[in-house]
């Protein structure tokens, strides 16, 4: 089976691994949080901006290997603090509002990601047809 991928471009890369791999018609997108290449944290302080921006890199990676948010079906919403849940909640809704049926989900709490300014880190996956 072919397998094609969008790089990481993340100073944490460098442990090996894509920011998305399509193997035939699915795509899994790695835990994609709010930072830069150069590994700086975007939105610090602020849970609805970094899992907007989660959100938007997650779409963008599924882009860029022939799918479309709408072929996602699968999402999991690893949070620092699930009293912010709700904020979470909003971006992933909004990156999901035209879709239908929307995907499964989790949100799921942990104590730390790689940066403790991250906030927020999201998985993903999609299903192309045919």
């Amino acid at each position: 089976m072919k397998r094609t991928s969008v790089p990481s471009n993340r100073k944490w890369s460098k442990v090996g691994y894509s920011r998305a791999v399509r193997a035939g018609s699915i795509i899994e997108v790695a835990g994609t949080s709010s930072s830069g290449p150069d590994g700086q944290i975007l939105h610090t302080g602020d849970m609805y901006a970094q899992s907007k921006r989660c959100m938007d890199i997650i779409i963008s990676a599924v882009e860029q290997l022939g799918g479309s948010v709408h072929d996602i079906v699968r999402t999991r919403v690893f949070l620092t603090d699930m009293s912010l849940w709700a904020e979470a909640g909003r971006a992933h809704g909004e990156a999901f509002a035209d879709v239908e049926p929307k995907p499964a989900s989790a949100f799921l709490g942990t104590s730390e990601l790689l940066h403790p300014d991250l906030m927020v880190e999201i998985e993903a996956t999609a299903i192309l047809d045919g």
